[in-house]
C-alpha cells in the first residue's frame, strides 16, 4: 500500500502548536475518516471547486483507461482459458465433434486444486467469498491481487458456476492504487479510497457494457449517500466513462472487442403495458424466486463451513460434484453440459432467444441442477454471484411465461430482477439491471419489474436471520468485518495534506 503523506504535523501530546490551517480541509472531505462528521453542502461545493479536486478528476480519468485495459485483459484471459480447455484441447486430442461428456470432470478437479492453493497459500484467501453477496471493500492491499486473479481465473475460466464481477472490483481498485504507486504520487488515505473506488467503477462497467449499471451497483452496495455522494461518484463516473472508450473506440481507434464476454441487451418481444392479472403473476413469481435464491445462498454458506477447514480436499471434490451435476443434467434433458457449467453469462442470450426449444421439464431440471451447482460454487470457489442469479432468474421467468396471460418479456424481466434483489439485496441495482437488459422490448415491463423487485427484497429480508439470532452475520450484511480481510481493505489512516 502506498505510504500516506502527513505534511501537516499532528498536535503533540505535550501541547504545542496545532496543525496548519487547511490540513483537515480539501480532499479529506471526499471520503473522510469514519468518525468525521458529514460535510455540509457548502463544504462539498468548496471542495469540488478546489484545484486538488480537479487533479483528482484527472487522475480518475487516467485510472479509468488503465483499469479498463486491465479488466479487458482479465476477461480476455478467462475467455481464452475456456476456449483452450473446452474447444482446442479436446480437438487436439482427437475429439473432433466436441469434448466428451466426462471432459469437465478432470478440468474442474484441477480447478479446485488451483483455487484451494490460492486460498491457503497466497495472501487474501483468493478474494471475496461469493456466498456473502457482493461486498465492495475499501482500497485493497496490493499483495492480495495475485491470489484474487489466480482464484478468479481458475474458478471462472474452468467451469465453476460463478461470475467475474467480484474479482473485477478488486482488480480495478488494485490497479488504481498500483497506478498511483508507480507514478510516485503520495495521497492521503481518504483520497486513495476514492481513487480505488474509481477503479472499481471502470472495471465493473466493462463487464456490464454500461457505466450507469456499474455506478448504481457500487453506490448501493457501498452505502454511499448524503452530501459526500457527488464527491465520490464524479471520479468514478469519469473513470468509467473514459474507460469505456477502450471498448467503444474513439476516432481511428476502433476499440477492443468485448463481444465475447460483455453482457448485451436481450432480444425479447415488444411489451407495451401490463394488466392486473400480470401483477398477480409477478408477485407469485417474485416470491418463488426469492425463496429459492435465499435457500441457495444459505446453502452456499453451509458449503463454505464444510469446505474452508479442508480446502485442499474439499474444493477438488466440489469441482467433481459440479461436473457430475452438469453431466446428469445433459443426460436427463438432452442439453449441453455448458448450460449448467460456467456463470450463464454467455448462455443467457441464447436461453432467452431459444425459449421455444425448452420444455417445462427441461427448464425445471436446469433450475435444479444449475441451482445446486451454483450453491456449492458460492461456498467454495471465488468470483461473483450476479450472473448465475440472472441466468436462473431468467430460466424461472421462462417457466412462468407458460402461465395464462403472462408474456415472455415481463416474465423474464421479473425473474431476473427478483433473483438479483434476493441474492445481492440491492433493490435499486436489480431494477436498473433488469430494465437495461430488457430495454429493447420497450418500457412496458418496468412497473412489473419494480413490483417484483420490491416483493423479492422483502422476502429476502424476512428470510434473513435477525442480528440477535446468532446465524451467519455475513449473510445479513455486505459490509461486515468478516468480509474485510478477503477484500484486503486496510484500516483507514489519518488524512494528511491533499495532493499537491
Amino acid at each position: 500500500m502506498s505510504r500516506t503523506t502527513r505534511s501537516c504535523p499532528r498536535r503533540s501530546r505535550r501541547g504545542g502548536s496545532p496543525p496548519r490551517r487547511g490540513c483537515d480541509r480539501g480532499l479529506a472531505v471526499v471520503a473522510g475518516a469514519a468518525a468525521a462528521p458529514e460535510p455540509t453542502p457548502e463544504q462539498v461545493a468548496s471542495t469540488m471547486r478546489s484545484r486538488q479536486y480537479g487533479v483528482l478528476l484527472v487522475v480518475a480519468a487516467v485510472v479509468g483507461v488503465i483499469v479498463s485495459l486491465g479488466a479487458w485483459g482479465f476477461l480476455e484471459l478467462i475467455y481464452q482459458i475456456q476456449r483452450e480447455l473446452y474447444t482446442h484441447l479436446p480437438h487436439a486430442l482427437g475429439y473432433h465433434n466436441g469434448p466428451p461428456l466426462w471432459w469437465s470432470l478432470p478440468v474442474l478437479a484441477v480447478s479446485g486444486v488451483i483455487v484451494a492453493l490460492a486460498i491457503t497459500r497466497l495472501p487474501g484467501e483468493g478474494g471475496h467469498l461469493p456466498a456473502r453477496g457482493l461486498a465492495p471493500g475499501g482500497a485493497p492491499d496490493l499483495r492480495v491481487l495475485p491470489g484474487v486473479v489466480l482464484a478468479g481465473l481458475a474458478s471462472i475460466g474452468m467451469g465453476a458456476v460463478i461470475g467475474p464481477e467480484a474479482p473485477l472490483i478488486a482488480i480495478g481498485s488494485g490497479l488504481a492504487l498500483l497506478t498511483i504507486r508507480l507514478a510516485r504520487r503520495e495521497m492521503p488515505q481518504p483520497v486513495l479510497m476514492v481513487v480505488a473506488a474509481a477503479g472499481s467503477f471502470a472495471a465493473l462497467s466493462f463487464i456490464f457494457a454500461s457505466p450507469l449499471i456499474a455506478a448504481v451497483i457500487l453506490i448501493e452496495a457501498a452505502g454511499i449517500g448524503g452530501p459526500r455522494l457527488p464527491l465520490v461518484v464524479l471520479p468514478g463516473l469519469l473513470a468509467a466513462g473514459i474507460g469505456t472508450l477502450v471498448s467503444l473506440g474513439m476516432g481511428s481507434f476502433t476499440g477492443l472487442s468485448t463481444s465475447a464476454y460483455a453482457l448485451g441487451r436481450l432480444q425479447l418481444p415488444a411489451f407495451s403495458h401490463p394488466n392486473i392479472g400480470q401483477f398477480g403473476w409477478t408477485i407469485a413469481l417474485a416470491v418463488a424466486v426469492a425463496v429459492v435464491a435465499r435457500l441457495v445462498m444459505r446453502g452456499g454458506l453451509l458449503t463454505h463451513r464444510f469446505a474452508a477447514p479442508r480446502a485442499l480436499l474439499a474444493l477438488p471434490a466440489i469441482g467433481l460434484v459440479i461436473s457430475g451435476l452438469a453431466i446428469a443434467f445433459s443426460q436427463a434433458a438432452d442439453k449441453n453440459v455448458n448450460e449448467v457449467l460456467f456463470s450463464g453469462q454467455d448462455s443467457l442470450p441464447g436461453l432467452v432467444a431459444q425459449a421455444g426449444t425448452w420444455s417445462l421439464s427441461a427448464l425445471a431440471l436446469l433450475i435444479v441442477f444449475k441451482g445446486v451447482a451454483y450453491m456449492v460454487s458460492l461456498g467454495s470457489f471465488r468470483g461473483g454471484p450476479t450472473f448465475p442469479a440472472l441466468f436462473l432468474g431468467a430460466a424461472a421467468g421462462l417457466m412462468a411465461s407458460h402461465l395464462p396471460d403472462f408474456p415472455l418479456t415481463p416474465a423474464v424481466a421479473v425473474g431476473m430482477g427478483a433473483a438479483i434483489a434476493a441474492v445481492l439485496k440491492l433493490p435499486l441495482s436489480a431494477v436498473v439491471l433488469s430494465t437495461m437488459l430488457t430495454v429493447k422490448a420497450g418500457v412496458g415491463d418496468e412497473p412489473l419489474i419494480i413490483v417484483g423487485v420490491v416483493v423479492a427484497y422483502l422476502v429476502a429480508l424476512l428470510m434473513s436471520a435477525p442480528p440477535s439470532a446468532g446465524g451467519d452475520a455475513a449473510e445479513r450484511s455486505t459490509g461486515t468485518a468478516e468480509d474485510a480481510p478477503e477484500m484486503g481493505a486496510p484500516a483507514p489512516e489519518p488524512a494528511g495534506e491533499p495532493v499537491a
